[in-house]
């Protein structure tokens, strides 16, 4: 889909009165390891990205050309983690509402409407529309998932140097093959969702 069309769900806002739009994305809901990551982004219309896209659809160098761009760019942007403990806490779907709830918080302005990648919205005080695969549907969206996922990357990569022997700078904490067998050789580490874990080690 080229950046033109990205744009059709901002510019229904923006031909609606809206000048203000954010979009909302997460990373991270399903690793065994680590935070959840939500970032929440507000383009300035008329703005060019070249490449933008969803995350998952880019590659690593890629995103990380976009990240300053979006930050540069946006007129505002905000990045949240809700951490292991608070997922094993309240569960990961409850965290994931968290944190994007707390990125829309955390914006400098307060966006007209937000954009939420997938069907399912936290609350929030204001308006908020989900859009199904919005993070290829949506520039907003999209940028936000660049956000979210080097950001994330970036902590991962961090705590591989901590706990080198789980090899979180390969995986970045999601449920390879290689990272079961270091979780049946050393056990979990503090950074572990204990929740996720449950078939591993029986815990309720």
């Amino acid at each position: 889909m080229s950046e033109l069309n990205m744009w059709e769900y901002e510019q229904e806002c923006f031909d609606a009165g809206m000048k203000l739009v954010c979009g909302v994305d997460e990373a991270g809901r399903g690793p065994l390891a680590g935070p959840v990551c939500a970032a929440a982004v507000i383009l300035p219309e008329n703005i060019d990205i070249p490449g933008l896209n969803d995350s998952k659809k880019l590659t690593d160098k890629r995103r990380r050309e976009l990240f300053p761009v979006i930050k540069d760019l946006a007129v505002a942007y905000s990045i949240v983690m809700v951490h292991e403990k608070e997922i094993d806490s309240i569960n990961i779907l409850q965290a994931t509402f968290q944190a994007m709830s707390q990125a829309v918080a955390q914006l400098t302005v307060t966006p007209d409407i937000v954009l939420i990648d997938g069907n399912r919205a936290p609350e929030l005080n204001v308006p908020a529309k989900t859009i199904v695969k919005g993070d290829s549907l949506s520039a907003s969206i999209a940028a936000a998932s660049v956000l979210a996922k080097v950001s994330r990357d970036d902590y991962m990569l961090e705590m591989a140097k901590q706990y080198p022997q789980y090899a979180f700078e390969v995986h970045k904490g999601y449920g390879t093959k290689a990272h079961y067998a270091a979780l049946k050789q050393f056990g979990p580490c503090p950074i572990h969702r204990m929740t996720f874990l449950k078939k591993l080690y029986g815990t309720e």
